[in-house]
């Protein structure tokens, strides 16, 4: 049993324990002397670590993706958890259980495939149905897709990640589809299924997770396309232009060309699916932001990269407020709330009550539905 968590530790604390490296540089102090900096991971999370003395016995003992036992002491720099580490040692495979550092779905791997098939035998269009049934058929892809991470580190970051993440955009599409009643529910969920499929073969994760050679040289929206091009191949009446449609939203979907997309969205499936996947990769980064950042005190994470910001820790905000804070005005909808004062009278002009909203409608009367 492996006994320190990343997630577990607490500054100024000492402590000795086992960890997966996932980047090693060797670093120079302004003294000209050599430094390690690590990025150290297990399955709940990763911490920078620097070892700034004795880097000359150990730098040549281990490499990026081994196993080390380090002993040091967390401490914060710039409000983000460091570990500088003074001892360090490589361990061999067979010492450490693999389940220990790759961190995983709470959900059934195989359970999460099966839903995906279910969806897929609930879609009314037969060629896109038959399309998705042949893709998860295929069992060189479907156990790499309910397996794979969604990304490296960003967001979903974990095995089972990929299918989480479809899973999550194919639950938001049913809510949102039927409020759009131009859009094709069929085609957004298509589009859902296979827009990342390309990370099947973009991303590696037998150790640590990173970028196969074809991913770092082509990536995987091109993956992508050719694997739903082989799988077209073999169903002769699928529709060309329709075919057409899917091969635009896989190019489109990161939204913008400055993000990596080779085209911006020209078809309203295809803008939703971008927004669709925007909204649940940025949820998902604040949840993980704020997650691995709950050891530091105050209200505000450390800066997120993705993301460009700092973030509020909302509950704790909500939970730990100073005492002191003027109450707020009561809203004028709240009850026993004195009316607005009119204008004409000489008042405080109050903000109008927000005219309806269709949208607003339409997306309460979807979620009554469910």
């Amino acid at each position: 049993m492996k006994s320190h968590y990343i997630r577990d530790l607490q500054p100024g604390t000492q402590i000795t324990g086992v960890f997966l490296v996932q980047t090693k540089e060797v670093r120079q102090k302004k003294s000209g002397e050599p430094f390690l900096s690590l990025q150290l991971t297990d399955k709940s999370g990763d911490v920078d670590a620097k070892m700034w003395d004795n880097v000359e016995q150990v730098v040549d003992t281990f490499e990026k993706n081994d196993f080390v036992k380090v002993a040091g002491v967390p401490s914060v720099y710039n409000n983000r958890l460091q570990f500088t580490v003074h001892k360090l040692a490589r361990v061999s495979d067979d010492l450490v259980d693999f389940g220990d550092f790759f961190p995983s779905s709470t959900r059934d791997r195989d359970e999460m495939l099966a839903e995906l098939r279910g969806i897929v035998a609930g879609m009314a269009n037969p060629h896109l149905r038959g399309l998705l049934e042949a893709v998860l058929a295929d069992e060189s892809i479907a156990s790499r897709y309910k397996n794979a991470p969604a990304a490296k580190s960003i967001h979903h970051a974990w095995l089972g990640g990929l299918i989480e993440h479809v899973l999550s955009l194919c639950a938001l599409a049913k809510v949102v589809t039927p409020l759009y009643p131009y859009v094709d529910g069929d085609l957004v969920l298509a589009g859902v299924i296979l827009h990342d499929i390309g990370k099947i073969e973009e991303l590696s994760y037998e150790r640590g997770f990173g970028y196969t050679d074809i991913g770092q040289l082509i990536g995987h929206i091109q993956i992508g396309l050719g694997i739903v091009n082989r799988k077209v191949a073999g169903l002769p009446d699928f529709p060309p232009k329709l075919k057409l449609l899917l091969d635009h939203m896989i190019l489109s979907h990161h939204g913008e060309l400055e993000f990596g997309s080779p085209k911006v969205p020209l078809f309203a499936e295809a803008m939703m699916l971008h927004h669709l996947d925007n909204l649940d990769s940025k949820m998902e980064t604040i949840r993980g932001s704020i997650e691995r950042d709950k050891v530091m005190e105050g209200f505000w994470t450390g800066w997120s990269p993705p993301l460009e910001r700092t973030l509020l820790k909302k509950e704790r905000f909500l939970r730990d407020e100073p005492a002191g804070l003027p109450e707020a005005e009561p809203h004028p909808a709240a009850p026993h709330a004195a009316p607005p004062a009119s204008p004409q009278a000489g008042g405080r002009r109050t903000r109008p009550e927000p005219a309806p909203s269709l949208f607003a409608d339409r997306l309460n009367d979807a979620l009554k539905g469910n």
